[in-house]
């Protein structure tokens, strides 16, 4: 956790490589993940640097193990899960033979699939012409056989007066798609003008598509003409309209021979297609053991060159040099990957490592794990952190669930949601497995250790305001004792319990239960959680204030101190602090057991039309009897403060500039000029780099070079914006009041007006009638205060902290640490 308190500190490195090494050095850079390469080839166009062959080779394997993927996904083999066994990148004889190895099966698939589309079409076929000849017995009178013109096999010379007595009369007989049976028919008729007879009958089963698998529905016709010009004419029109036409002998027997041989044929052919099924489901579940890790394989040797693509080649062409950014405490881990690079190659010349000075901002890297990950993320939304400037995700890590149970106070909601983030956390590693989730699914596991926080806290805060699921828990018996009768407690409906004589101590830990039942528990809960909400925030606030201190004193901007966080520290103390003190002192102080006749509670005053007061410089007659301050020098310690408030104001709006101005002729720096090594020329492992250049000024922004007609107006802006946001955040912090009210009553309206009516029920219709309402009871609570009231005191979580809290000290300028890492390349290409 120390390691979120600010960024890490970053380092300028120049690496020199020898090109025979340069592939192991980066794979073994790739599996540490701690190093982020910069592009030293920004003029070349990408289609001309050093590795773009070896990329386009990359990009070809890709595109064959894509094809491979897809055919075995097409016969539902399962491909196995290799996250606990992920392969290093291939070495150049691993590639050259997953190369033949890739070329090999895709060549075998494509024909395989070629020959299974030929067979599968030839039984299409077949299948067509079974029925057709099938289909057509009906057509034909079985006694008489006429001597007819079959389409396709042209039928043999008939005798000519049996031609003549017959009229010439033939027959065109096919398949057609059931969709264009209508349209072939009116052509016909339009081109024989009505001298054409079609007989048709529909396919019961439909038949597969070869090429695609989809199911055909088609009508089997037979055409009776006259005459050879009309003849063509119909098979032009069977052309256009894509029917496929088929031998049908006019003889019963023929056609019952030729059905005989057609359905041996269609035997022989299923039983090759069976076989080549079978060949073709071996190959691909041989395939599939290894599929998976071939594409791992081929997606680091891709990453691999398009990160040496980012070197440049030395002028001698016998080095490779690179740039990049490491945190310095993974210096010696580069150093050792670029020692095992070399050595894997055998190489004589080491590669080594120099760290630079440079006067650019660094990238922010913060080291997280699974708990913080989550929370950084958060902040990170907001805007990545400048470098080396206060982290405030080590923070949120309880502030955040912390403020959301102040406004989802609810024991029973808090366990539902602490049950739920419980089963993410304990189930993490058989649900991270899970890759096709969806979006939303990946929001809540990735969030599940804050789920199960705010659970934890929602716990914490429903008890403290002793609420179940809108009802209250007797745990140590009431502090309020019954001093009435019975007779006036049933005669009169307003009753009250004078604290002075019914409140026996105070309730040992929470809200007592007996507020349950009391008619003005609304307005005692409203006072109470309003100023719990104004205490939280202007903690929440001062705490924010004064993060600023740590980011001027690690800048090294010790003016700062005095000119910003001091007025700004005094301006909100002074004023909506002393506020704070005059809640709290009004608590202590006002008592109804006080003899005293101006500490009891009638003569408390209200804390907000005092600060009104104490602004306005106002007085506000008391109550006969009372007084109008709390203590007696209160008025002139008001003044003071107020005072003392109104001064702070010029003091954020001119201190700063003002020391900008007279002080800027003195300042004499040295400035580090990009590329200026450090001294370090080469470093040792274990050896620490002098510091950076750009460490003092970190996220701040200097004001060496800016006019100061431009540092006046920032300012001004600064402090106008701090002025009014100081109180315009105050009263934000009424969100954690109103929100709390609005959970507390929504779910008091769930219990009364759907649960209660299935407790009330009775007779035997009572149970059923209870079990139904109980369902309805539980699908509201988890729909509508579970998830969607959750998902509001989230959002208005997130925006406290995103505003009222960290602009207090957070910059957010910076830019993220992205390292060449194959994981993230990996899990970012899964995600997709």
């Amino acid at each position: 956790m120390g390691d979120m308190f600010r960024s890490e500190q970053m380092a300028l490195c120049q690496m020199f490589i020898q090109p025979e090494a340069a592939y192991t050095s980066v794979s073994e850079l790739g599996e540490t993940g701690c190093v982020q390469f910069r592009d030293l080839n920004c003029n070349v166009n990408i289609f001309q640097r050093k590795f773009v062959t070896e990329v386009r080779r990359c990009d070809e394997l890709e595109r064959k193990i894509r094809y491979i993927e897809t055919e075995i996904k097409k016969d539902g083999i399962t491909l196995p899960d290799i996250q606990d066994n992920i392969p290093r990148a291939p070495n150049p004889r691993e590639i050259i033979d997953l190369e033949a190895h890739l070329e090999k099966t895709e060549s075998e698939m494509i024909e395989l699939a070629q020959n299974e589309v030929n067979m599968k079409s030839n039984y299409l076929e077949l299948t067509e012409l079974r029925k057709v000849l099938e289909n057509t017995q009906g057509f034909f009178s079985d006694q008489e056989v006429l001597n007819l013109d079959s389409s396709n096999r042209g039928a043999g010379v008939v005798d000519e007066a049996t031609a003549q007595h017959r009229g010439r009369l033939g027959f065109v007989a096919g398949v057609i798609n059931r969709e264009r049976v209508f349209g072939f028919e009116r052509m016909l008729w339009r081109i024989s003008r009505g001298n054409v007879f079609l007989k048709r009958s529909d396919l019961d089963a439909p038949l597969n598509d070869p090429a695609t698998g989809h199911p055909i529905y088609k009508t089997v016709f037979v055409a009776f003409f006259q005459g050879e010009q009309l003849k063509n004419r119909i098979k032009k029109v069977c052309t256009g309209f894509h029917a496929s036409l088929y031998p049908c002998p006019s003889s019963h027997n023929e056609r019952e021979e030729m059905v005989k041989n057609v359905r041996t044929r269609l035997e022989d052919l299923n039983l090759v297609l069976s076989q080549t099924e079978d060949h073709r489901s071996r190959v691909l579940a041989t395939v599939s053991k290894n599929l998976p890790s071939w594409s791992i394989m081929v997606k680091k040797m891709k990453a691999i060159y398009h990160t040496l693509n980012l070197f440049n080649m030395d002028v001698t062409k016998k080095c490779l040099i690179g740039e990049c950014w490491v945190p310095t405490k993974d210096l010696h881990i580069v150093q050792k990957a670029l020692s095992d690079g070399s050595a894997a190659v055998g190489s004589t010349i080491p590669s080594f490592l120099n760290v630079i000075d440079t006067n650019e901002q660094p990238p922010t890297f913060n080291r997280t794990n699974k708990f913080t990950r989550g929370f950084q993320n958060l902040i990170d939304a907001y805007g990545v952190a400048s470098y080396r400037e206060c982290n405030p995700a080590l923070y949120t890590c309880i502030t955040f669930p912390f403020l959301f149970a102040v406004m989802f106070g609810d024991l029973g909601h808090g366990i539902i949601l602490l049950l739920f983030g419980a089963w993410m956390v304990l189930s993490e590693q058989k649900l991270a497995r899970i890759k096709n989730g969806g979006e939303i699914w990946n929001i809540f596991f990735g969030g599940r250790y804050i789920i199960l926080l705010m659970g934890m806290f929602s716990c914490y805060t429903g008890f403290i305001y002793n609420d179940v699921f809108s009802k209250s828990m007797n745990l140590f018996g009431s502090n309020w004792v019954n001093n009435y009768n019975t007779t006036t407690v049933l005669s009169n409906k307003h009753l009250q319990f004078p604290p002075k004589t019914s409140a026996q101590g105070i309730y040992p830990i929470g809200l007592d239960p007996v507020w349950q039942l009391a008619e003005n528990k609304i307005i005692f809960l409203n006072s109470f959680k309003m100023k719990l909400s104004i205490i939280i925030g202007v903690l929440h606030m001062v705490f924010g204030v004064c993060m600023s201190v740590c980011n001027f004193v690690h800048f090294k901007k010790f003016s700062s101190i005095f000119l910003e966080f001091v007025p700004q520290i005094l301006f909100l103390l002074l004023l909506f602090g002393y506020m704070v003190f005059m809640m709290f002192f009004k608590w202590f102080k006002y008592s109804a057991t006080a003899e005293l006749q101006d500490e009891t509670p009638g003569c408390a005053p209200s804390v907000l039309i005092m600060f009104i007061n104490m602004m306005l410089f106002k007085n506000t007659p008391p109550l006969k009897g009372c007084e109008e301050y709390m203590f007696g020098a209160q008025a002139g310690l008001q003044k003071t403060f107020v005072i003392i408030g109104l001064i702070c104001v010029p003091w954020m709006l001119l201190g700063k500039p003002l020391y900008i101005k007279f002080t800027r002729g003195r300042r004499v720096s040295h400035v580090n000029h990009n590329g200026e090594l450090t001294g370090n020329m080469e470093l040792a492992e274990g050896e620490t780099p002098l510091p950076t250049g750009n460490e003092q000024s970190g996220g701040a922004h200097g004001h060496d070079e800016e006019p100061m007609g431009e540092i006046y107006i920032h300012q001004a802006i600064h402090t106008i914006e701090y002025v009014l946001s100081t109180i315009s955040h105050t009263a934000s912090y009424l969100r954690l009041w109103a929100l709390s009210l609005a959970h507390a009553q929504l779910s008091e309206v769930l219990w009364n007006m759907v649960l209660s009516l299935g407790l009330q029920a009775t007779g035997y219709a009572g149970p059923p009638m209870l079990a139904v309402i109980f369902g309805a009871w539980c699908l509201f609570t988890l729909a509508i205060l579970v998830m969607m009231e959750g998902l509001s005191a989230f959002l208005h979580t997130l925006r406290l902290h995103w505003v009222e809290f960290m602009s207090k000290f957070y910059e957010g300028l910076g830019y993220p640490f992205q390292p060449f890492s194959f994981k993230t390349i990996i899990d970012g290409e899964e995600e997709e």
